[in-house]
């Protein structure tokens, strides 16, 4: 899912701010405020967080599929991998785009199969313009604690393009992320409990469908944002004492 990413800072408070060394003189100022100002396509709403390429290579629409990612021999996450069953190491992913107006709760009820208490990593690209990630980890919160949290900080966690987070079962070999494309992402050696959850909240499985992170796409923050993650990386207990996500 990796592809070239462009980020823009305050674009739907102010005129474009880009982020980064492309060069962006061939479009006109005024397409990109109007591209990135488009929030619908059908029935789909995104929110502020990403847009699609320019040229609208991938259109964002609903539903969800699945996939295989590759561990190593610990059981670490390396990288996503081509789906072949000779692998040992495969572990079976499911991906989900969810419209604006349900993706936020969606995202939540997904946790609920992880039990009564969670690991976290808290992802931000603030400081790097993209080029990279910094994770944050937190270990044993109960879940409902999370989730109060998760709900004070709705308008960061959706809608800003350089936040994501992480939510693991200590005692399941299951991982539920909400990234910065504002994508679900499940993995777990079982996905029948997550794949419920989503056909409860009406998202059905549409395996020829595209991501946005399939093609080229853009990122979107705000200056306030990067306050708002270090408040919520405080609340969340990720002060000093706790170890940078490797």
């Amino acid at each position: 899912m990796s592809s070239l990413k462009r980020f823009y800072r305050n674009v739907l408070q102010n005129h474009v701010s880009f982020i980064g060394n492309m060069n962006e003189e061939r479009i006109h100022t005024l397409e990109l405020e109007s591209h990135l100002a488009t929030v619908k396509y059908g029935d789909f709403t995104l929110t502020d967080a990403v847009r699609p390429s320019f040229d609208l290579k991938i259109i964002p629409e609903q539903g969800y599929q699945y996939d295989q990612i590759k561990l190593n021999g610990t059981g670490t996450r390396i990288a996503p991998s081509p789906r072949r069953a000779d692998s040992r190491w495969l572990v079976p992913i499911l991906v989900a785009s969810v419209s604006m107006e349900r993706v936020f709760e969606t995202f939540l009820d997904m946790l609920d199969p992880l039990g009564d208490t969670v690991n976290i990593v808290l992802e931000t690209s603030h400081s790097h313009a993209g080029a990279s990630r910094t994770g944050l980890f937190r270990e044993y919160m109960d879940l409902p604690v999370l989730k109060s949290f998760l709900y004070d900080y709705e308008e960061l966690i959706l809608n800003d393009g350089c936040t994501g987070i992480s939510v693991h079962s200590p005692r399941l070999a299951a991982e539920v992320r909400f990234d910065e494309h504002k994508l679900i992402i499940v993995c777990a050696k079982s996905l029948s409990p997550f794949e419920k959850i989503l056909h409860r909240h009406g998202i059905s499985r549409n395996e020829t469908m595209k991501m946005l992170t399939d093609a080229e796409h853009v990122h979107i923050t705000r200056d306030e944002y990067f306050q708002r993650f270090k408040t919520l990386q405080v609340a969340l207990g990720m002060d000093e004492s706790y170890t940078t996500a490797r």
